[in-house]
């Protein structure tokens, strides 16, 4: 298959968006969890003879981290632009529609999968949007609270799929689809 240079500059653009939005949510879990770095901070602060509460703390925790969740935002709002994009894409591009009829059982699974990314991405986008804005849309902090419990639990879907489908991508090189990965690079037929 030959991509055309629209779909892979969406394709290249799109995984340095989800990665940057993968890596903001692990060092949110991780390294600038709020509730591991405010006992962090109690306990040195303490140590230096300073006393602070755990809210105290809470606060200074999510003010650490506050500068990277604002990326997650700027990744977010990129994320649904290259959404519309690749609809876009999708009704222009025909480098990038097979019939589905004419694919493989293999192929048909890919392609589904695909479908089920696209649409994970699509709620994760709007999902996020709802949270963002939930005042604006005249959420409660509640129902904000439910969406982003169902936002974070989709994540999941995104988490795994990232690697299956380099997996995927480089089983496929390395076997029946030898030249997949330079062709996604360089736009020659595979």
């Amino acid at each position: 298959m030959k991509y055309s240079i629209s779909f892979r500059i969406w394709h290249w653009l799109n995984a340095i968006v989800v990665l940057g939005l993968l890596g903001t949510v692990f060092l949110r879990k991780t390294f600038l969890s709020w509730r591991t770095n405010s006992e962090i901070l109690m306990d040195k602060l303490f140590d230096m003879d300073i006393e602070i509460t755990l809210e105290q703390a809470k606060i200074l925790a999510k003010a650490i981290r506050a500068g990277m969740w604002e990326w997650h935002i700027i990744l977010g709002y990129a994320l649904v632009f290259l959404i519309v994009y690749r609809i876009v894409l999708y009704f222009k591009d025909s480098s990038i529609r097979e019939s589905f009829s004419s694919l493989t059982p293999h192929k048909k699974a890919v392609h589904i999968l695909y479908y089920i990314i696209y649409a994970t991405l699509i709620f994760m986008s709007i999902s996020g949007f709802m949270i963002h804005f939930y005042q604006d849309l005249g959420l409660s902090k509640e129902a904000a609270h439910d969406i982003k419990e169902i936002h974070e639990f989709v994540f999941n879907i995104i988490m795994y799929f990232v690697p299956i489908h380099i997996a995927g991508v480089i089983i496929a090189d390395n076997t029946e689809e030898k030249g997949l990965v330079s062709s996604m690079i360089n736009g020659k037929e595979c």
